[in-house]
């Protein structure tokens, strides 16, 4: 009977606890998108090689922008150079 006078007490904290968990994640908005992670599962993911080609094109087309940038620096229009002023 001495063990009821104790268990008592620390159910009713251990009760309070949770109502205040569950009212401190009710403001956060824990409960908000429900439905969000249970219809995730259904969406397809990528393959992963679907994923590599991905990046293979991307990076295949990035180093195309850098080259083009660098045939642009070097080409200088025909019949126009620059004249530097001579210091006199």
């Amino acid at each position: 009977m001495d063990v009821v006078y104790g268990l008592i007490p620390m159910m009713l904290f251990f009760g309070f606890l949770v109502v205040v968990v569950f009212i401190w994640m009710a403001k956060t908005g824990h409960f908000d998108d429900l439905d969000g992670a249970a219809n995730r599962i259904f969406m397809d993911d990528e393959y992963p090689e679907e994923r590599s080609v991905k990046k293979e094109t991307s990076s295949e087309a990035q180093s195309e922008t850098e080259s083009d940038k660098d045939e642009k620096k070097t080409e200088e229009p025909e019949g126009e150079t620059e004249k530097k002023p001579t210091e006199a």
